[in-house]
């Protein structure tokens, strides 16, 4: 018998999400280098990789969660408490999204989770543009973010696309059962 809890996620994937944010907070917390870029583009960390595993390895849900909440602790936690709930629905929303691409997309899974990761990177770029935007109400300034965020997207392509192969092959049947 499965033990659920009263949302009915079962206890092994409140776990496995738990395990995923916690990952995420650390990547983003002391894996990072500062860029000297206008803007706050100057903050690249290693989040992005347990964020992109989740949804790819676990599904929609897993990487919304990782993300969502994963870099949103950071930002609570690390004295960027006005970009939480930016930082919360844009990148939430690249682990739904990339979840969602990387398991429907009828391609092999290295091209699917490429185009999935690159989708990402859009939400990534166009959602910290906006909330750029509207924290330090110019149009020009937020520009000099994109480099920082374009670089951290691709680092962590570069270490997700054949991690992800990798990890697929092993990853336990339960793992893969709680993808919706």
């Amino acid at each position: 018998m499965r033990k659920t809890v009263h949302s009915g996620m079962t206890i092994k994937t409140m776990v496995l999400y738990g395990l995923f944010v916690a990952l995420t907070f650390v990547a983003t917390s002391f894996i990072n280098i500062r860029l000297p870029l206008m803007g706050n583009g100057g903050l690249v960390h290693l989040g992005n990789v347990p964020l992109f595993l989740a949804a790819i390895l676990c599904g929609k849900k897993a990487g919304a969660v990782a993300g969502a909440f994963g870099m949103g602790l950071f930002d609570v936690l690390s004295g960027w408490l006005a970009w939480a709930p930016f930082t919360f629905v844009i990148v939430g929303l690249m682990g739904y999204v990339t979840g969602i691409l990387s398991e429907k997309l009828p391609l092999k899974p290295i091209f699917a989770n490429g185009i999935a990761i690159f989708a990402a990177l859009c939400i990534k770029v166009v959602g910290y543009y906006f909330a750029e935007v509207i924290l330090y109400q110019n149009w020009f300034l937020p520009l000099g973010s994109i480099p920082g965020n374009v670089m951290q997207v691709s680092v962590a392509a570069i270490i997700v696309l054949p991690l992800a192969e990798v990890l697929k092959r092993v990853t336990p049947k339960w793992v893969k059962q709680g993808k919706d």
